[in-house]
């Protein structure tokens, strides 16, 4: 359980970056639209030409996402020298990716791949870093990132003879890296292209099963997140030959003329019922956000509305949900489970009641090739569809708040009450004798902060291993007897509380908990 935990707050790391991003490529989508913007927008323009080279810079995390993920992990999972840990991940990481490419181009028969093809020609394969691969998305990412972690923290420290000392540290990680990644190599190509194939069926049953179909769809797109392969679910939709000829999407826009002039209702003229996850992204997303900000203790409400607030804003209007979905995923993933079972259905009722389209982004996507061009043939359509939601807007808010608050679900900014009796005071720390360590007065308040918890945890000798998520310090200790209190850590506001499962200790520090950990980090 430790371990997954660990993982847990360490997906944290490249994830923060995700809404920033997301909120830049939702802008530029909405300014780059002619519809919404007028003639400024029109392609060529020197308005369009601006936004168009910011959102070719808000694209990057999504467009280099493994990237991220290969990098972030050992941040928080390396156990020393983070930093050479991350540049053993990125290494490997890619030795791994050329030994597919290698490995596809020398025997393309055997595994069934040819990239001579090219890869605009082939599903399941796209380009990383410049290497043309399998997809394997973050999964592969993260699963590569987990070997070389385990690599560093087992032989990092190993001492090599003399004569090859030059190899030591991060080289020598590097090179068992660079062999391990050979079998690993040869086994993905074998098993993956089967993964992708059982998928491909699955698109076959969706296509022909009515609203059935709809519902697999969607409930499959959302719960094959975490392991990047929903991407091998919409794909064939959006933009392969799964129903139509050059994909869905080209098709929606190529006709949305004709669609916008006609009376017939949207669901006759275009039948087809998938890709509408764009809902789920919406309306579920902000039901989830509102119930994360309303179980919040109310302490505590202000600094949760601060991560929440712009992963909710980027999932709604940008679509990008990665932001709020793996601020729980981790932690609970029956959650994400209930997630994906509420969005397919909200999503099945509403292609009952007509709502088709493309509909797979945020609100500023659906407004610009759904609602604004076509509201005035079709407006009770998505009348329908915007009741439908707030009414699950209502039954995310109410599932998840239920089951937040009955089984006490650690999220950022909930705080277990340990109901600790006796008080220590800052003074009482500072008359201590510290055996290991020595306050300064001139500390930054996150020196301060760190010192104070390493004497709370039982010195820096009790030190296991340390990492963080979004607000927590995560420590384990080797005694738990030496973990002071929980009145000892809220003192004074140094931090807000303590959690303790037997030598897992959380010190929940709010959301400067990276800076906090770094000087704890330097302190041991």
């Amino acid at each position: 359980m430790n371990a997954i935990k660990r993982f847990g707050s360490a997906m944290i790391v490249p994830v923060l970056l995700f809404a920033f991003f997301g909120i830049v490529v939702g802008f530029a989508t909405l300014f780059k639209n002619p519809n919404i913007m007028g003639d400024i927008a029109n392609e060529g323009t020197m308005w369009f030409k601006i936004w168009s080279l910011i959102e070719a810079g808000g694209w990057t995390i999504f467009d280099h996402m493994e990237l991220a993920f290969v990098i972030g992990l050992p941040i928080s999972l390396a156990k020393k020298a983070q930093g050479r840990a991350t540049l053993a991940a990125l290494m490997i990481y890619l030795v791994f990716n050329n030994f597919i490419n290698a490995i596809l181009t020398l025997w393309p028969k055997t595994f069934g791949v040819d990239l001579s093809k090219g890869i605009e020609n082939l599903t399941g394969v796209k380009e990383i870093a410049g290497i043309e691969t399998l997809d394997t998305s973050i999964i592969g990412a993260i699963f590569i990132s987990a070997i070389v972690i385990w690599i560093h923290n087992r032989f990092y420290d190993k001492k090599l003879p003399e004569m090859v000392g030059i190899f030591q540290g991060l080289p020598y990680v590097v090179i068992i890296g660079f062999f391990v990644m050979i079998p690993i190599a040869f086994i993905v190509c074998a098993v993956w292209p089967t993964i992708q194939t059982g998928i491909a069926s699955l698109q076959g049953v969706m296509l022909h099963s009515g609203f059935v179909g709809v519902w697999l769809f969607h409930f499959l797109e959302r719960i094959l997140i975490p392991t990047g392969l929903h991407h091998f679910i919409y794909t064939p939709f959006e933009y392969g030959p799964a129903v139509v000829n050059g994909g869905l999407k080209p098709y929606w826009i190529e006709h949305l003329t004709d669609f916008s002039n006609s009376t017939k209702s949207l669901k006759e003229l275009y039948p087809y019922g998938f890709l509408l996850q764009g809902n789920i992204k919406m309306f579920g997303c902000l039901g989830i956000a509102l119930a994360m900000y309303a179980s919040t203790p109310k302490e505590n409400k202000k600094k949760v509305l601060a991560l929440v607030l712009p992963a909710g804003l980027t999932a709604v209007f940008a679509g990008i949900t990665e932001p709020l979905e793996f601020t729980f995923l981790f932690i609970a993933p029956y959650l994400f489970l209930i997630h994906a079972l509420l969005g397919a259905t909200m999503v099945t009722i509403m292609y009952l009641f007509g709502v088709v389209g493309i509909q797979g982004g945020g609100a500023i996507e659906l407004a610009a090739i759904n609602w604004i061009p076509l509201f005035s043939n079709h407006g009770s359509t998505y009348i329908a569809q915007f009741i439908i939601g707030i009414i699950f807007v209502g039954i995310y808010f109410f599932v998840f708040k239920i089951i937040i608050e009955k089984f006490n679900v650690p999220l950022p900014g909930r705080i277990p009450d340990n109901g600790d009796a006796k008080l220590y005071t800052k003074e009482d720390y500072k008359s201590k004798d510290h055996a290991d360590t020595q306050l300064d007065a001139n500390a930054s308040e996150y020196d301060t902060k760190a010192i104070y918890y390493l004497e709370g945890l039982g010195g820096k000798d009790n030190i296991k291993d340390v990492t963080n998520c979004a607000t927590r310090l995560r420590v384990t200790v080797y005694d738990a007897n030496l973990v002071k209190d929980n009145d000892y850590f809220t003192h004074n506001q140094m931090a807000h509380g303590v959690a303790k499962s037997g030598t897992n200790v959380q010190v929940i520090v709010g959301l400067s908990v990276p800076q906090v950990r770094d000087s704890f980090e330097t302190m041991i």
